[in-house]
This record gives C-alpha cells, structure tokens and sequence, in this order.
C-alpha cells in the first residue's frame, strides 16, 4: 500500500465516492429543504431585487401558478420581482410538514417532495 500522502488528492476524493455509492443515501427531509430554500431566497433579496418574472421565465424556468398571475398582471416592476413564496400557504405548510397538502405545478417546495 502506497504513503496516503503520496496519493492524488482527486483519487482520494474518488475512493470516497466509490465506497459510498455501494451504500444506502439517506434524503434531506423536504421540511428541511423547503426551510434552506426559503433562507436562502431570503439573503439573495438582502443582495438587490430578484429577477423580474418575465426575465425568469424566459431563461427557461417554470413558474407557480401565483408567479404566473403576477407576470400577466399590469403591475410594475417591484412586483414582477417580488418573491410569491414569501406570502404563499404552500411555503409555510411545506416548511412545516413532510407530505404538505400542495401539488400545482412550478412550486419549487412540491419538487422538493419529490426527492
């Protein structure tokens, strides 16, 4: 057996993820992540304003059905930026429970149920 610290640092690294794929991956509960995701889009506000719906759309990502109200609405652009989640039921009772009541379609706390 060759000194450890003669060893590639990425065939270490590797080894590692070799081993561990013959294991069982136990899943981050969905109450968690909706809870990380709802952090983090909280920091990214404190940073400056989030995309405008339309610009978000457009780069290919699907919307929930209340982000796709306020893209059609004749409203201005502090509100096509503004962040749905933040005062929708889904994030709370997402954040809240494992299996939440909540299947429409772009709502990113039902993905997160989803694996």
């Amino acid at each position: 057996m060759s000194n450890p610290l003669e060893r590639d640092p990425i065939e270490s690294l590797a080894d590692l993820v070799e081993d561990s794929s013959s294991r069982s991956v136990d899943r981050a509960p969905s109450a968690l992540k909706s809870r990380i995701y709802s952090t983090l889009v909280r920091k990214q506000q404190t940073q400056g304003p989030l995309a405008p719906l339309p610009q978000t759309k457009a780069a290919g990502y699907e919307l929930c059905v209340f982000e796709d109200l306020v893209q059609i609405a004749p409203v201005g652009e502090h509100l096509q930026s503004f962040n749905c989640c933040s005062v929708c039921h889904a994030r709370v009772v997402a954040e809240r429970f494992e299996e939440p009541p909540i299947w429409w379609p772009g709502c990113p706390y039902v993905r997160f149920q989803k694996g």
